[in-house]
């Protein structure tokens, strides 16, 4: 039943397994170069999820569920965040379903990755156009290459390395490709919501260096609007400066961020110990002005703020708006504050978790090398399966540079890795059945 039925040990098979993967590295790394050259930025999903979508066909598992993301569906949830881009037919999440003939053996599986990508900011400033995969000095170049299509194709790529052996897992596995990772969450929540967020454990290879994730911050974004006062800049003291002002809004704002990264915050969440200022606010998008020679009346700034797991958001809120209005007050700013896109709640799990025990151990045989354990000072996915389905969940995927930035790549050695680690774990997690 767990794949080692002809009385084969552990590390015979495992051995099968790794030969598996190297055997199919060539499709892999075609897989990547396909994925990688699909620009799947907010709201341009639809070819990407085409493309994941045939790729789960030649699976032949028990179901392929891709359905549209809906604000009806959503809005409601535990974990929703606001939108951020209206939703429509073909931004859609998929749910590949992998069920066992006979009566689960092992161990149930969601294997969970988004397929959204940032922005890739002036593409001259790339090296090559971030939507044309480049292989230079073992690593792969493209927007979204590290965050995180190397990890789906990782994911996929493991299952298929057990089908080419003649198995697939002796228990449910769901493999899931969602949208809107990198600004709300909201395709992770939609599957959970359609009845996808249960199992006994969930990995998600975000680009985190192979290792093992067991914290990762509450992330909030959120826009102030100011409205100013319009005058000629003869007379710029009769008018009040929008962007001036929206400047000084957030600036002001730097003392809640450096109270959060206190001594005594610090040492109340000794998990993030190792970073010596955790906690940064962001000040991302910034729109105003009209004309050179004018004061400009209305500027808006949008803010990315993190804060520590277990910080309740409503509280989180009333401070963040309690400083802004004191700050406005004291200038007689007139302005709003609205919280769009992420409303993401910080969480942690035990390193000593089973699952994750059980993959660290998986990633030493694999590579010989000990597995880290260790927070990030960002969000994922991964909260919605703590948080509110009780999922022990963790982020393990290759090592990536520039994830966001210019010039972004992952290490074709480490997606290698990782793809190996991740077939020894759902055979060891889920148990083997033959096909």
């Amino acid at each position: 039943t767990n794949g080692r039925m002809e009385g084969e040990g552990r590390e015979a098979l495992e051995a099968r397994i790794n030969a598996a993967v190297d055997a199919a590295w060539d499709d892999e790394l075609q897989m990547l170069h396909e994925i990688c050259a699909i620009d799947s930025g907010l709201g341009k999903e639809t070819a990407v999820q085409d493309f994941m979508e045939r790729k789960f066909q030649a699976l032949n598992l028990s179901k392929i569920d891709r359905f549209e993301v809906k604000l009806e569906d959503i809005e409601k949830a535990q974990g929703y965040s606001p939108l951020v881009e209206n939703y429509r037919a073909g931004r859609d999440c998929i749910v590949a379903i992998h069920t066992p003939k006979g009566p689960a053996q092992g161990k149930s599986l969601i294997l969970n990755g988004h397929v959204d990508v940032v922005p890739t900011g002036p593409p001259d400033l790339w090296t090559s156009p971030p939507f044309t995969p480049v292989v230079k000095d073992g690593r792969l170049y493209a927007r979204g290459s590290g965050d995180m299509k190397a990890g789906v194709v990782a994911y996929y790529s493991a299952f298929k390395a057990l089908q080419a052996l003649g198995y697939n897992p002796a228990s449910q596995v769901y493999l899931q490709s969602v949208i809107e990772e990198e600004c709300t969450g909201n395709g992770a929540l939609a599957c959970c919501v359609r009845g996808y967020g249960k199992a006994d454990a969930c990995i998600i290879p975000e680009p985190f260096a192979e290792s093992i994730t067991t914290a990762q911050l509450g992330v909030m974004w959120f826009r102030i609007t100011v409205r100013g006062k319009p005058a000629h800049v003869l007379d710029t003291s009769a008018g009040v400066n929008g962007i001036e002002a929206a400047f000084y809004l957030f600036t002001g704002l730097k003392s809640v961020e450096e109270a959060w990264n206190s001594e005594e915050e610090r040492s109340a969440h000794p998990q993030f110990a190792q970073f010596a200022h955790p906690i940064n606010f962001n000040l991302g998008v910034i729109e105003g002005g009209e004309w050179p020679s004018s004061v400009p009346t209305d500027c808006s700034v949008d803010v990315r703020i993190g804060f520590f797991p277990g910080k309740d958001m409503n509280a989180i809120r009333k401070e963040i708006e309690d400083k802004v209005a004191e700050l406005a007050a004291a200038r007689k700013i007139n302005y709003s504050l609205k919280w769009n896109g992420f409303q993401a709640e910080g969480a942690a799990i035990d390193p000593k978790n089973e699952a994750l025990q059980r993959l660290g151990a998986a990633h030493e045989r694999t590579t010989g090398q000990p597995a880290k354990y260790g927070p990030v000072t960002c969000t994922t996915d991964a909260r919605f399966f703590m948080l509110y389905h009780g999922v022990p969940s963790t982020c393990y995927g290759p090592h990536a540079e520039r994830i966001h930035g210019l010039d972004e790549s992952v290490g074709l050695d480490s997606v290698k890795r990782v793809t190996k680690t991740l077939a020894v774990f759902i055979a060891d997690w889920c148990g083997l059945e033959k096909i």
